[in-house]
């Protein structure tokens, strides 16, 4: 969510902090704030809105020094404002921090109680506040910091400086994002590799609760018991170009674009052209007597599981449960050595998802990771990663993302078939031929760019839409409603075609588009059906179906959308596509912000 960065240089650092809280950006934002330490004194300025509020203030007062931390802020205690906005400053302290305090009101009674006053409504206040306290009572910095740390409940990666200390930052984590970042001659805190790509040529991922006391000559890092470990640096190899938009208005449309190639690298790693089998997870031998495979994800991430139980439940013929995150880990859920839990998040760092992955741990016999980020905290808690290969996706609605776990869940569900015996030679050949012939059919689908504004006239002036999908496309109406509403900002929901006479129906009038996919297939006349009953009262449909749907219909009053004939199995895969640039054109006409959408985040790293 919020993004950290800190440097420690020979030279004036406010300009680089500015230009990585501008890489941040992606991560949502409401307000943003740099400080410095120079000639002993801290040095800050903050904003409410966007980056270059922030900027025009330090024209007018600049803010030297060679050692400096900034943030952006994505608002969970107290509203957006320049007074909630980090670094917060009290006394010879300054800090930010991503994350929330769960126990942060008993600590504010406490000091308050003490006679602290506070500025700001956060959370983040308050830790400053206790560390200025313990300052107050004789603690030196370190043993301040690590006292504060000790008082606190929840998840956090804090940064602080100290104004007699201009050689120092104090950087920790637990359960939220924190990275080191070592260049030719600086050292960098930043919430990700990503932001800090051009800036370093080596990294060390902190683990859960790690303290790093940084120096431009030394680092020095304890765990959770104080004591002194070695964290191994890795060497980057992220260009920075890869967050550029290039030629395109946004990153979603670039990313959009970036899906053939992505699909095929990802899908690529997985297969072995040789011998035409999908080879991953080679350790895994016991899928004979597997009980059940739970997937767990939020979002997006959720619909791509939702997908891929369909997959699972067809060729590897084993129960499958899908689960929300958050709910999943607050649920009285039993488990069995003979399950595995396949969790799955673009980032790596969703809070809800990793405290899923906590719970399960030990109690299912494998967990598996379908992650974008190899070193990010989900990963590194699994038994066994699959790497989606996406490179970094800026863009908050996320689109490449997922149908590249699209490509590894097939891939997935693919060898394990295989391994349990229930997949031919000849099927398997042909599935893994479909997922190789992906590729060249989106390149296609993208070109039809006016058809997809076409659509996006019609819908720009809706307040509401549906969405509709039987089988497996069901859970492609829920992602395209969640695209639609999330950069439009238009009201959305997604269906199976058969609840349509179950509640939603009553919603359906010439005001209402209803978008509905229908490929031909056993479902085709079924769904048609329910295109029927949209038409008889008046709603605007709006079809998304192949050549021979579009034949069988011939119907003036339906406008469609007409692609290629292909496949189930990658069906969902393909009418992704025309969901996000019916999505991206919509809000484009709209003018909303299409990569920073408003009150949401990428990464979402706090419950």
């Amino acid at each position: 969510m919020c993004g950290i960065i800190g440097i420690l240089s020979n030279k004036e650092v406010s300009s680089t902090i500015i230009d990585v809280l501008k890489k941040l950006e992606y991560r949502g934002y409401d307000s943003a704030g740099i400080a410095t330490i120079f000639d002993n004194e801290i040095r800050r300025q903050r904003a409410k809105g966007k980056i270059e509020n922030l900027v025009n203030l330090i024209s007018e007062n600049d803010l030297p020094g060679t050692i400096g931390i900034g943030h952006t802020r994505w608002a969970t205690h107290g509203i957006p404002s320049e007074d909630n906005a980090h670094p917060h400053h009290v006394g010879s302290v300054v800090g930010v921090h991503n994350g929330i305090i769960e126990n942060f009101r008993e600590i504010k009674e406490e000091l308050i109680n003490k006679g602290y006053k506070f500025q700001s409504d956060t959370d983040t206040e308050v830790i400053i506040q206790l560390c200025s306290h313990y300052i107050n009572n004789g603690y030196n910095n370190r043993d301040a910091f690590f006292k504060t740390i000790g008082r606190l409940e929840g998840a956090f990666a804090l940064c602080f400086m100290f104004k007699n200390d201009e050689e120092k930052l104090y950087v920790t984590r637990r359960s939220a994002p924190l990275v080191i970042g070592y260049g030719k001659k600086d050292v960098f805190v930043g919430s990700d590799a990503v932001s800090l790509s051009n800036l370093i040529e080596s990294v060390i991922f902190l683990d859960e609760d790690d303290v790093a006391i940084l120096s431009k000559k030394q680092t020095n890092i304890y765990d959770k018991l104080g004591e002194r470990v070695d964290r191994k640096k890795k060497s980057v190899d992220l260009n920075s170009d890869i967050i550029s938009k290039g030629n395109y208005q946004h990153f979603m449309l670039k990313e959009i674009h970036e899906q053939p190639e992505v699909f095929g690298y990802a899908t690529s790693s997985f297969i072995n052209f040789k011998t035409h089998k999908i080879e991953m997870l080679n350790e895994i031998k016991e899928l004979d007597n597997v009980d059940r495979l739970i997937f767990v994800a939020c979002g997006t991430a959720y619909f791509a599981c939702a997908v891929a139980k369909f997959w699972f439940e067809k060729y590897v013929k084993v129960p499958v449960e899908i689960d929300v995150a958050s709910e999943f880990r607050y649920r009285d859920t039993s488990f069995s050595k003979n399950e595995y839990a396949i969790f799955v998040s673009q980032s790596g760092e969703t809070a809800d998802t990793l405290a899923a992955l906590r719970k399960v741990k030990g109690k299912v016999k494998k967990t598996i990771s379908v992650v974008n980020v190899v070193e990010s905290s989900i990963a590194r808690e699994s038994e066994f990663v699959l790497p989606i290969k996406a490179g970094p996706e800026i863009g908050v609605a996320s689109t490449k993302a997922f149908t590249a776990q699209l490509a590894v869940l097939a891939c997935l569900a693919i060898n394990f078939s295989n391994k349990r015996g229930l997949i031919s030679k000849k099927e398997n050949s042909e599935l893994i031929d479909e997922l190789v012939s992906v590729p060249g059919i989106m390149s296609n689908i993208i070109k039809k760019t006016s058809i997809y504004k076409e659509f996006a006239r019609k819908l720009m002036k809706a307040k509401n839409a549906l969405f509709l999908g039987r089988g497996i496309l069901y859970p492609l109406a829920l992602e395209a409603a969640l695209k639609l509403k999330e950069i439009s900002y238009i009201h959305a929901e997604g269906y199976p075609s058969g609840e349509l006479k179950h509640g939603p129906i009553a919603l359906v009038d010439k005001k209402m588009p209803v978008i509905c996919f229908a490929p031909v297939n056993n479902l085709f006349e079924k769904t048609i059906s329910n295109v029927q009953e949209v038409q008889a009262r008046n709603g605007k449909v709006l079809l998304i179906t192949d050549d021979e749907g579009a034949s069988r219909l011939n119907s003036s009053e339906i406008s469609m959308i007409k692609l290629p004939k292909f496949s189930n199995f990658i069906s969902p895969i393909i009418y992704a596509i025309p969901s996000q640039l019916i999505a991206y054109y919509t809000a484009l006409y709209k003018g909303t912000d299409i990569d920073k959408p408003r009150n949401l985040a990428k990464s979402v790293t706090v419950e």
